[in-house]
């Protein structure tokens, strides 16, 4: 599909808006009816809702507020990518070992930490917009971006297993449930089918058991309307330096973002990475402003978008707007929490997976040659330190394997390419 010109505000109806033609996808500009596109803008919903409250969970920031500046924060992507990149911006788990690192000193100076990161971010999408793509295609040429892609989705593989083994008769409920769905429904059931697998699974949970003890009382406790909780930064070197190092995570996600949405739609985005950076930034700045969570672009609504083939923004409009309604709604965030850990097993195990071969299908759409020793050794390094969640501690700072894959190639891959041409088989090409 080629680049055609795209209204800035609004969208145009795909087909009949009811229904997709096998091999087709919505656009980013296009929408289906405003019935299906609520559907789906609620099943993006359900995608981010886990994982973007547990990251306050964990770290004891304030879960309304949290939920509240990941719907703000995906709005001001939308707005800064004008209406052309869809992508919902949820809890980072990046931070969560910087902000555990620091709980110690209070959150106010956990939210420097995240302020100085949005701030360097921003100031990176500005040095890409300005320079232009084709600064991310001499460092992240085509190998480099399908190997992040990879290993960001399939770093949380452990966490699917874990969370399918906790109830593996639920999470098998929820897993079949959605693949049926998705492969033998029709129209919205098989777009929906991570939603239906869900409700499915939670109904089948409740039926057997398998709700954690209490839930119901947890639910009927919980308040209907109810303000978020909001605070302030305060600013400490050591602090921020900790935190600092999340903005490669970010980079990395972003571009992957972007790319990855670029090899679903079939058209070239990457005239929109400092864009998403920028938006990504300030989402991050404005969140770690007032008591919430940095930012991210979700691999979680990447899966959606490639189970449903709808990548229509006005989709997302519907669950950022959803999600700061639901953060005035203490009872609603209650309701997810009963969600049991099988569930989420059984549908982040079929999403992890769609993500993860996203980076396939990068490479594979670019052609990428595996016989070239660079492109296979960088990537092979890299998907590893990524999937087996390479752990190293520096200078204090506890980096994952996100970083590590993620900075490791962006630095090993043009050392290899340098020294592949200059002292290897590659003279001369």
């Amino acid at each position: 599909m080629g680049s055609r010109p795209f209204p800035r505000w609004g969208w145009t109806v795909h087909g009949d808006g009811k229904h997709i033609t096998p091999g087709d996808v919505v656009a980013p500009e296009e929408r289906l009816s405003w019935g299906r596109t609520i559907g789906i803008g609620m099943q993006h919903v359900i995608a981010m809702f886990g994982a973007t409250l547990l990251v306050p969970t964990l770290t004891g920031f304030p879960v309304n507020t949290t939920l509240l500046f990941s719907g703000v924060g995906t709005i001001v992507f939308l707005l800064i990518t004008r209406n052309r990149l869809p992508s919902y911006l949820g809890s980072s788990f990046a931070f969560i070992a910087p902000l555990t690192a620091t709980q110690s000193e209070g959150i106010a100076v956990q939210l420097g930490g995240i302020v100085v990161v949005g701030v360097v971010v921003v100031a990176l999408g500005v040095v890409v917009k300005t320079a232009g793509p084709r600064v991310l295609d001499a460092v992240m040429p085509p190998a480099v971006t399908g190997a992040i892609v990879a290993l960001i989705g399939l770093n949380l593989a452990p966490t699917a297993a874990t969370n399918y083994a906790a109830q593996p008769l639920v999470a098998t409920v929820t897993m079949a449930a959605i693949l049926i769905a998705t492969v033998a429904g029709r129209g919205m059931v098989a777009r929906l089918g991570i939603l239906i697998g869900v409700i499915v699974g939670w109904l089948f949970a409740t039926a057997t058991g398998n709700l954690a003890e209490g839930a119901g009382e947890t639910i009927a406790n919980a308040a209907w309307i109810g303000l978020p909780g909001f605070h302030t930064p305060q600013f400490q070197v050591s602090a921020a330096l900790v935190t600092l190092p999340v903005v490669i995570v970010l980079v990395a996600e972003n571009v992957g973002h972007v790319k990855a949405v670029s090899a679903m739609t079939g058209r070239t985005m990457d005239d929109l990475a400092g864009d998403a950076l920028i938006a990504d930034g300030v989402a991050t700045t404005l969140a770690g402003g007032l008591g919430g969570s940095g930012t991210t672009t979700y691999a979680e609504n990447i899966g959606v978008m490639a189970a449903t083939k709808v990548y229509s923004t006005a989709a997302y409009w519907v669950a950022a707007l959803t999600a700061i309604a639901l953060a005035f709604v203490p009872k609603f965030g209650a309701l997810i929490f009963t969600i049991p850990t099988g569930v989420l097993g059984g549908a982040t195990i079929v999403l992890y997976g769609l993500i993860g071969l996203l980076g396939v299908r990068i490479w594979q759409d670019n052609a990428v040659n595996f016989n070239n020793p660079v492109n296979i050794t960088a990537a092979a390094v890299a998907l590893v330190a990524g999937i087996g969640n390479l752990t190293l501690t520096v200078f204090g700072v506890e980096l994952e394997g996100i970083a590590w894959g993620s900075a490791g190639i962006i630095v090993l891959y043009p050392v290899l390419q340098w020294l592949y041409r200059t002292v290897g088989e590659g003279q001369g090409s």
